[in-house]
């Protein structure tokens, strides 16, 4: 028998929308691993929160800065550790923010390899999905003996900034500086 017949794993096209088909899947299979790739860590974090009725977080450099100094450091000392050169709430002491926690991985080639694995892990997880998270910082460092570091800091919204400054004629005026939570 030289009829092919369609099994239940395929679908059978004729005629001209034959190559559409085969244009579609290809672009597809290409483009779709390429795709994933290009997202940013912050939006891959966003996607996984919306997956569970968090909000999305954006990049803040400030975070990337902090989280760049982790990974450089756990990368100089080859050793994977919070407090690898100074403690978290040291590092974090400065940011104006009302919670803010820390992910760290090791040995993970890229940072969707790294989500998986924060994604796994019960308290690696619940930072991720910290209700007051709004930003975020992602950075990697490579050792001298060729492991890769991994350091996420998530925050917590800046705190509200309330109160106001006497302008020179003794008026009200909104706060243009927030300073240790005193308006300036």
């Amino acid at each position: 028998m030289n009829r092919r017949e369609p099994s239940s794993n395929s679908f059978a096209i004729a005629g001209p929308a034959r190559w559409r088909v085969a244009l579609a899947v290809a672009l597809f299979v290409f483009a779709g691993p390429m795709a994933a790739e290009a997202a940013s860590p912050a939006e891959m974090i966003s996607s996984f929160r919306h997956q569970h009725g968090e909000g999305k977080v954006t990049t803040d450099p400030a975070l990337n800065r902090i989280a760049q100094e982790q990974a450089g450091a756990m990368a100089a000392r080859d050793r994977m550790d919070h407090a690898v050169s100074k403690p978290f709430a040291d590092r974090v002491a400065n940011l104006n923010a009302e919670r803010a926690a820390e992910n760290l991985a090791q040995g993970d080639a890229t940072f969707a390899k790294a989500l998986d694995q924060w994604i796994g892990s019960y308290g690696h997880r619940s930072n991720l999905l910290m209700h007051e998270g709004t930003r975020v910082g992602i950075a990697s460092a490579r050792s001298k003996s060729g492991e890769i570091y991994w350091a996420m800091v998530i925050a917590g919204p800046e705190p509200e900034r309330r109160g106001s400054a006497k302008g020179a004629k003794g008026k009200d005026k909104p706060c243009r500086l927030m300073l240790n939570d005193t308006c300036l």
